[in-house]
């Protein structure tokens, strides 16, 4: 993939063609990089123009200056459809990467054609009790980085991916996570409950694996109730990142999703 520098911010975006007609964007999960799509980018750049970024502080996102932070994503993102002359995107987000998505969603809904999350929660309907506790583990693996990146990366993996092959692709993103980018991350809470979820001119599609902690399986449930019209899968044999462990099922799944909206 052809990675391009987006002028005035710390952000570098990947491309694959240009020649099709509708476009796919990519956001990774936390402590990774773009590469934890590598299957995705695979399967879909002979049918899709494929679109992935590294999300500040990670990957090559880490050319910083004063005053950026991850709040400023949704923006950096606008900015490159606007270089690349891009209308509407498809959107996949997993984990930190699904806040992320959903964020750039409410903000600019009009250039969605769809959104997909995966291991995620509604941003814009986040319980509160929900949110103290996913705060308190984050807090927990982040006391685990200070003292050693690799102990924090043998720990994220086996939450992060449910199969072997998964977990040690997982654990050699994670182990080149600066330990100063976690300052970038300090913002990430001004765009939960920030607003209202409206009508949806496009379709969503939200899920996890079957072996993802039972917050985020709790989490997908409660956002089918706020939003019944969405789509839900949940993934056998995998984690967290699905993408990573049943690439086949996750790009398939995907593929059905789109045809099946148009």
């Amino acid at each position: 993939m052809k990675s391009i520098k987006l002028a005035n911010s710390p952000i570098t975006y990947f491309i694959s063609g240009t020649e099709h007609t509708e476009w796919i964007l990519f956001i990774h999960a936390a402590f990774v990089n773009h590469n934890m799509f590598k299957a995705q980018f695979e399967y879909f750049q002979n049918k899709y123009n494929v679109m992935a970024i590294d999300i500040i502080g990670h990957g090559q996102s880490t050319d910083t200056r004063k005053g950026d932070s991850i709040d400023k994503m949704s923006e950096w993102i606008f900015d490159i459809l606007k270089v690349e002359n891009i209308e509407k995107i498809h959107i996949i987000g997993v984990s930190l990467g699904a806040i992320l998505a959903q964020d750039f969603a409410n903000r600019y809904p009009n250039l969605v054609r769809s959104l997909a999350c995966f291991g995620g929660y509604d941003i814009n309907n986040f319980d509160n009790k929900m949110q103290k506790d996913n705060g308190a583990k984050q807090m927990l693996m982040m006391l685990k980085a200070v003292f050693s990146i690799k102990w924090f990366a043998k720990t994220n993996k086996k939450i992060s991916a449910y199969t072997s092959q998964a977990q040690n692709e997982f654990f050699d993103m994670n182990i080149l996570f600066p330990k100063k980018s976690f300052m970038f991350l300090r913002t990430l809470n001004s765009m939960v409950n920030k607003h209202e979820t409206g009508k949806r001119n496009y379709p969503l599609l939200i899920g996890c694996g079957s072996f993802d902690i039972p917050m985020e399986l709790e989490a997908i449930k409660q956002w089918k109730i706020n939003e019944p019209n969405c789509r839900v899968v949940v993934f056998e044999n995998a984690g967290h990142c699905a993408n990573m462990d049943v690439p086949q099922e996750f790009n398939e799944t995907m593929e059905n999703f789109w045809t099946s909206a148009e």
